[in-house]
């Protein structure tokens, strides 16, 4: 999946914004103001996981933690694109989940999120 697909599915996800915050080359894909996806033109993708999804792909080296954010459960794909689309479009709705589960109650009403 190229940076437009990741766009397209990020973006199809409830209550998601695009932000920009380290320039024009770096997509910031947020739910509640709160990050679960980052792309960024050559240098990939990076999203957060469950604790076992990160334990799972980065002992098989289908990724690699993220750099700076590997504490908190954040993988980093080089080439999403070596990547199945449906495979990838699952694990970016799951980042959108365990983020938008990580807003308070009244938030979560607020977006639509229930």
């Amino acid at each position: 999946m190229d940076r437009a697909g990741i766009g397209r599915v990020c973006r199809a996800l409830p209550a998601v914004t695009l932000e920009h915050s380290f320039g024009e080359d770096y997509d910031v894909y947020k739910v509640g103001g709160r990050r679960f996806a980052l792309a960024r033109g050559s240098r990939g993708l990076r999203f957060t996981v469950s604790d076992f999804a990160y334990e799972v792909l980065t002992e098989s080296g289908r990724a690699a933690p993220a750099p700076y954010l590997a504490r908190a459960r954040w993988v980093h794909l080089a080439n999403p694109a070596d990547w199945p689309d449906d495979d990838l479009a699952g694990h970016l709705a799951t980042a959108h989940g365990l983020i938008a589960a990580k807003l308070t109650k009244k938030a979560r009403a607020e977006l639509g999120l229930g």
